[in-house]
């Protein structure tokens, strides 16, 4: 059977490109894997939207204005993206040596877009804010999504920034926090969420 996590967030992409094809490469890993802390949308979200950010690249446009050329037939996830992108000042000034970044997907009937400002410091990526716009229907308790958004972040970036593995003579050398570090509260960026009203079914939060 097909594995569904290769291609979930890929196959159904919004943005609209007149032809699509995406691959993949099976391989056999001599390293027993389990799972990551996600589903398949979480790694081909950032595969995605990062050949989004290379299309804009090659093509000489701004990030936010490629992708809502592509979303005219997709309103409520322009809508989102667009929100994210107000709150977050996109292409307004921001302080010396700092820069945006943006993306957008959607997971289990809600969509997600965020916008991150960053730094280099003494060469490490320093993330300094997170403005994050959701739709993901009727709302039950906006705390709650509010802080799946922030722990999302928190994960994400850890992931991004600290997430390998070593292994030397068949020994994992990552055992524990020490050496396999999350993103502390003295590195967590500023993380603001906004809501979508919407009266749909609920979607997911995680």
């Amino acid at each position: 059977m097909p594995d569904k996590t290769t291609a979930e967030g890929l196959f159904d992409l919004p943005y609209g490109f007149e032809n699509q094809l995406m691959r993949h490469v099976a391989t056999q890993s001599g390293v027993p894997v389990g799972f990551w802390r996600s589903v398949g949308h979480s790694h081909n979200a950032f595969f995605s939207e990062s050949f989004m950010d290379e299309l804009a690249h090659a093509t000489k446009q701004d990030p936010l204005a490629l992708r809502m050329s592509l979303l005219k037939a997709a309103p409520r996830y322009a809508a989102v993206l667009k929100l994210a992108a107000d709150k977050a000042g996109w292409g307004q000034s921001l302080p010396a040596g700092r820069a945006q970044g943006l993306a957008l997907h959607e997971s289990f009937g809600s969509i997600v877009a965020q916008v991150a400002e960053v730094s280099v410091e003494q060469g490490a990526i320093r993330v300094h804010r997170v403005v994050c716009a959701i739709d993901c229907g009727t709302v039950v308790n906006p705390e709650t999504v509010k802080q799946q958004m922030e722990g999302s972040v928190i994960f994400g970036l850890s992931a991004a920034l600290f997430g390998q593995i070593d292994i030397v003579g068949s020994v994992v050398q990552q055992s524990n926090f020490p050496s396999y570090p999350m993103v502390t509260l003295k590195q967590a960026p500023q993380v603001e969420t906004h809501i979508v009203s919407s009266t749909r079914s609920p979607g997911g939060g995680g």
